[in-house]
């Protein structure tokens, strides 16, 4: 066999980022011959089977024909968790997790007093928000709605993986709709499509292969934002928190609108590249 076939040779000459050549690498390795990452600076010198460099090959022409990463490698970290995605759900964000730290960060002013927090995540997707939540607020109560059944399926897939399909309760709606009976909630959380229809970035990158429905709402990009702000209310525990994500242009829309809710103590949060990534209000009566 040539040398050329070897690891170091194939992720010395590839087109793709050294990051996304080592991702996608060490899930060749992983999947062919249950080999650590570390395989990849350890034994650089290893050469390929036939099956292994062609599907090599494949997952790299796929990458640079733009398909991400977390679709072709099947998962995705997240919050200390990991994450089974495929293309019927959004690939969960690093910006994402700022909405379970805002979470976390209220399960724990309340534990004293709430014994078992009630939170409801709307629009899970893969289950990303609250599987990292119920991962480590091991007392609180668990609601996670769609309105796809394909998501439902991955998120409760990713539940199970994790042993936590006893910890989170999944249902099928269209956010509020979802709920099966009159419940309030401690908090709720929620990253909705929120980028505008004729958004030039749908067109371009990952997002090209990303379910459209999680990424927009087909209109201005406020309208599942509203959705759920206008009626939170209804579904908050006096003094019951509201955290959603939004674009990060549309921080003052998303204030007025919580506003118009009758919703105080609003704040605005930056993510790690400083955009204003996060809106949350509270219930006051």
């Amino acid at each position: 066999m040539s040398k050329t076939l070897s690891l170091r040779s194939l992720l010395g000459s590839t087109l793709l980022p050294r990051n996304e050549a080592y991702i996608l690498m060490a899930h060749v390795l992983d999947k062919h011959y249950q080999l650590p990452r570390s395989t990849l600076i350890s034994r650089d010198e290893i050469e390929l089977s036939a099956p292994a460099l062609e599907e090599w090959h494949a997952l790299e022409s796929r990458r640079l024909n733009g398909e991400p990463v977390a679709y072709l490698v099947g998962k995705r970290g997240f919050h200390k968790i990991e994450l089974q995605v495929t293309p019927g759900v959004l690939i969960p964000r690093p910006e994402t997790e700022l909405l379970v730290d805002i979470a976390l960060q209220e399960i724990k002013k309340i534990e004293s007093s709430t014994k078992s927090p009630k939170i409801l995540d709307l629009g899970t997707g893969s289950g990303a928000i609250a599987l990292a939540i119920a991962n480590e607020a091991l007392n609180s109560q668990v609601i996670a709605t769609d309105q796809s059944l394909e998501a439902l399926t991955i998120a409760k897939s990713n539940a199970k993986s994790l042993g936590l399909e006893t910890r989170v309760q999944f249902t099928q709606g269209s956010w509020y709709q979802a709920l099966k009976e009159s419940v309030t909630f401690d908090i709720i959380v929620g990253n909705p499509p929120y980028i505008p229809a004729q958004d030039p970035h749908l067109i371009v990158g990952d997002l090209r292969f990303e379910p459209l429905n999680a990424l927009t709402d087909h209109s201005t990009g406020l309208s599942c934002l509203e959705a759920i702000v206008l009626e939170a209310k209804n579904h908050l525990k006096p003094m019951g928190l509201l955290a959603v994500e939004h674009g990060y242009d549309q921080s003052n829309a998303v204030v007025e609108l919580m506003k118009t809710a009758g919703l105080s103590d609003i704040q605005t949060h930056q993510d790690l590249s400083g955009h204003h990534r996060v809106a949350s209000a509270r219930k006051q009566d």
